[in-house]
């Protein structure tokens, strides 16, 4: 199964968090914790991370905090996954990497690089500005057709 790690989770949280905020306001690591019910610590990490990768700046003082250092639109997904996650991968091999006992002779090598290099292109061309794009959920709201018939 392919699966993100929760540190990747954490910091596309943290970067859409970031990203909906009001002309660019930064936020502290304890902020963004504390908002998601995430460890601080775990989240400073994760900030931190993002901001040796140079998709963050950080700033110090009482009204210091994290901010994102480029426009949404020029921020992947694949930025922050791999920012956190290193490399994606599918299989336990790689190009450079011949250690497995099977590469010579394995046969769904190939089509599983492919299939990572679809998956790397969608995670590419899905930008920051895109998953924040969409507006929460509200509880209380219903959809107008439902309010139209309750109403009749």
């Amino acid at each position: 199964m392919l699966r993100l790690s929760k540190k990747a989770d954490y910091a596309l949280m943290a970067m859409k968090h970031l990203a909906v905020r009001p002309e660019a306001a930064s936020a502290s690591a304890r902020e963004i914790a504390e908002q998601y019910d995430i460890p601080i610590e775990l989240m400073a990490k994760v900030l931190q991370q993002l901001a040796r990768r140079g998709l963050l700046t950080s700033h110090q003082g009482t009204r210091g905090g994290y901010q994102l250092s480029k426009p949404t639109t020029a921020i992947s997904v694949a930025d922050i996954i791999q920012a956190i996650d290193g490399p994606l991968t599918v299989t336990a091999c790689s190009v450079e990497d011949e250690q497995c006992g099977q590469f010579a002779k394995c046969n769904v090598r190939d089509p599983l690089w492919r299939i990572k290099d679809r998956i790397i292109s969608a995670l590419t061309t899905c930008s920051l500005a895109e998953i924040s794009a969409d507006a929460p959920v509200e509880e209380t709201a219903m959809p107008m057709s439902l309010t139209r018939s309750a109403r009749t």
